[in-house]
């Protein structure tokens, strides 16, 4: 009897996970799919928002290609309970799955701020499509957008709304922008390029209460000035869909505890992505990494055990990257550990900011800010994440970097990073082009 593996979510891990299912058992098997929406990848929502792309380009895999796959598809169904023990999915309608093995890839969704009116009309979230329709459905040119919460979810869609014609204003509640993401120095340096762009910024800032103002929405604070806002964003963080989890005996504690192959405590139930608390790539520590890269990675871990091999995970690293106005700021690793040693440079003229972070001769996390058309910018950034995702010793390199921090590559060429980054994936095989695979790394 073939093989039955059941997939929950058909986000990036689920689809990760199920392409190499395929491309790794040695036997066929049965794969099903649970999702409560069709596959679509939330990376090119904000293209979606800004009309770059059609509705239809959001999708990451149709039926026909589910079906080549021989995927049987749940579309539009949800898991309500899993039966650890008779190995079987509730659904929502009643109905049960069985299955040898599973991956929980649930994802998150988008958590609003406790506040009086966070969940009135007019009031969006921007994390899922359908959330994603209705703030294109309330932007127009001219409107004033209040976005509550100024960490990465709010800087991936800061482009499409200036582009829809609206006038924008980030409030957040800690002392300075990307609390998150990069440090003081950094944040102001974004900051200050923001409002040279029409974008109003005000941190440090409570939000007590939204409430109706004839047609818009009154923004109210512990101290300071009320804001009238024509649309309203929260963008005040997410959380893990696994209320479902309950009675299951699947350890949950931030996100379900997984080891180096992303199996739970229960055999043959794995998780991945967003519902995933595994080993960090710098330290060593359980994390969740809400990211689209370690989704990626977790999908393709995953998906080769489940399809009989033998594959440990090295731990992800948290990758943050976003563009504002043309300008990058990326942050790998760990860019906020107070205990390692700090080599930073500003270039002021060209809106230019490096920190990197060392632990002895590694490079352990990096901060890295400037205009995208920045020569220095684009190529910094990719060798500043190989050299922390490495962990490469840098010798006398880490002394030339601390004369230049902008000359990173030197560094990278000399620590022959490229060489470690080349003969593996994550699967542990030598790499392939796409198109010798179906997956392309």
């Amino acid at each position: 009897m073939p093989r039955r593996h059941l997939i929950i979510g058909g986000g990036t891990a689920g689809m990760n996970a199920m392409r190499t299912i395929r491309e790794e058992e040695r036997e066929p098997s049965e794969i099903t799919l649970v999702s409560a929406e069709r596959p679509y990848s939330r990376m090119v929502l904000p293209y979606y928002l800004d009309r770059s792309i059609a509705e239809n380009r959001v999708y990451t895999a149709t039926g026909p290609n589910l079906a080549t796959w021989k995927v049987k598809t749940l579309i539009g169904r949800r898991v309500t309970a899993l039966d650890t023990t008779a190995k079987a999915a509730t659904l929502d309608d009643g109905s049960r799955v069985e299955y040898d093995d599973c991956l929980i890839a649930t994802g998150s969704s988008a958590a609003r701020a406790p506040v009086p009116g966070a969940d009135g009309p007019g009031v969006h979230s921007f994390w899922t499509l359908e959330e994603a329709r209705g703030v294109l459905a309330s932007v127009t040119p001219g409107s004033h957008v209040v976005m509550v919460g100024a960490g990465f979810i709010s800087f991936t869609i800061l482009n499409s709304i200036l582009s829809l014609g609206a006038k924008l204003t980030v409030v957040e509640l800690a002392p300075r922008i990307l609390p998150r993401m990069v440090d003081a120095v950094g944040a102001e340096l974004v900051e200050g390029w923001l409002k040279a762009h029409g974008v109003t910024v005000r941190t440090n800032v409570k939000l007590a209460k939204i409430e109706d103002a004839r047609g818009r929405k009154r923004l109210k604070f512990s101290a300071g000035p009320d804001v009238l806002a024509d649309v309203v964003i929260m963008a005040t963080g997410i959380r893990t869909n696994l209320d479902w989890l309950k009675g299951s005996g699947v350890t949950v504690n931030h996100a379900v505890v997984v080891d180096d192959h992303l199996r739970s405590n229960v055999p043959g139930v794995y998780a991945a992505g967003d519902v995933a608390e595994g080993r960090d790539l710098i330290s060593g520590q359980p994390a969740v990494h809400a990211i689209e890269p370690t989704a990626q990675e977790h999908g393709r871990v995953a998906g080769a055990n489940m399809a009989g091999r033998d594959v440990r995970y090295h731990g992800s690293l948290i990758i943050n990257i976003v563009e504002v106005c043309h300008l990058d700021a990326a942050s790998f690793g760990a860019w906020d550990d107070t205990k390692a040693e700090a080599i930073s440079g500003v270039k002021h003229d060209r809106n230019a900011y490096r920190k990197l972070l060392f632990t002895g001769e590694r490079l352990t996390g990096a901060i890295i800010i400037g205009r995208s058309n920045d020569i220095w910018t684009t190529n910094d950034v990719g060798m500043l994440k190989g050299l922390v995702q490495t962990g490469q010793p840098l010798g006398r390199y880490k002394e030339h970097l601390r004369r230049n921090p902008f000359d990173v590559k030197t560094a990278f060429i000399a620590a022959k990073t490229t060489n470690r980054l080349l003969p593996e994936t994550v699967l542990g095989r030598p790499s392939l082009a796409p198109g010798d695979s179906p997956v392309a790394v």
